[in-house]
């Protein structure tokens, strides 16, 4: 089911800079918008809200519906294929769907292999997806790195693989510009419940990395489209997955030094805020996403 603002809480859609600006580019209290991705003519954000989909013009900050038939409500989870004019969406039915970016007819990718698909990457041709697999959608268990071909149909149930990046809950996989490396976090460099870690492992599932070692919970690793720079979302030490309505911060690092935080942006969010890669084309800027609440005082 699609989330929603509390009450006295808004949505901030925010662009930051490589160079530790910040500017609030856009502010409501009407729909709660997650996980911006960027469009590859630097125009507009694609946000999801109300199981729907939306596009913000990064000029005007104009938020306008884009039309889709042929799908169900929609997570926070959506990655712009390479083509620049279509997307993969994952819908709370536990499918995966290619959509016209312009809005349209969407159809079904993956099959009915007893999996959820929680979307994350498409690899630089756009021929593969990674995506989180939940076992017959038992949220108890933990999620697997799983890839599987964008095409759909026959070559998708034929292309369907698990990586094994261990036993703890991973999430997050997404490709690396050059497409030879899946970022993703795991609790498997762990014994304590939910310790997220960042890491990497080849596509071919081999040599698989702990990039950054910390005390906190550490969440989808996205790198900027040059290689240069990523950001992820810290949660506090002990969180259990990866909640809304906590104090967070997004951070910048340089994909050379994972350990050394560039800039840090805190935040009142999570869930939502940083889902997916929200990279500009350029690799100068990103957006994010916060959902304060209002102090509330009496008369």
């Amino acid at each position: 089911m699609p989330r929603g603002l509390k009450p006295h809480q808004t949505c901030q859609v925010n662009i930051a800079g490589v160079s530790g600006t910040t500017g609030l580019l856009f502010e409501t209290d009407e729909v709660l918008l997650e996980a911006p991705n960027w469009t590859m003519d630097g125009r507009s954000l694609i946000l999801n809200g109300d199981g729907k989909l939306w596009r913000l013009d990064v000029s005007t900050a104009e938020l306008v519906q884009i039309p889709l038939a042929g799908v169900p409500d929609l997570n926070n989870d959506h990655v712009l294929a390479p083509d620049g004019e279509s997307i993969f969406l994952s819908a709370y039915d536990g499918h995966i769907y290619r959509a016209p970016l312009v809005g349209g007819q969407a159809e079904r990718v993956t099959p009915d292999d007893g999996f959820f698909h929680f979307l994350h990457g498409v690899s630089p041709d756009g021929s593969e997806l990674a995506f989180v697999g939940i076992a017959n959608g038992d949220f108890s268990q933990p999620g697997r790195l799983m890839t599987i071909r964008s095409d759909g149909g026959a070559a998708a149930r034929a292309g369907a693989r698990q990586l094994d990046v261990g036993a703890g809950h991973c999430d997050g996989p997404e490709y690396s510009p050059d497409g030879t490396w899946l970022y993703l976090n795991t609790e498997s460099f762990s014994a304590d419940s939910g310790h997220a870690q960042l890491a990497r492992v080849r596509v071919d599932g081999t040599s698989l990395e702990q990039l950054l070692t910390s005390s906190t919970v550490d969440w989808f690793p996205h790198l900027s489209p040059d290689g240069q720079h990523a950001t992820y979302i810290r949660f506090p030490s002990g969180t259990q997955g990866h909640p809304a309505d906590l104090p967070v911060d997004v951070v910048l690092v340089s994909t050379g030094d994972w350990a050394t935080p560039l800039h840090t942006w805190p935040l009142f969010g999570g869930q939502g805020s940083l889902n997916v890669n929200s990279w500009a084309p350029d690799s100068e800027r990103f957006a994010f996403v916060a959902y304060p609440l209002a102090t509330q005082t009496e008369d």
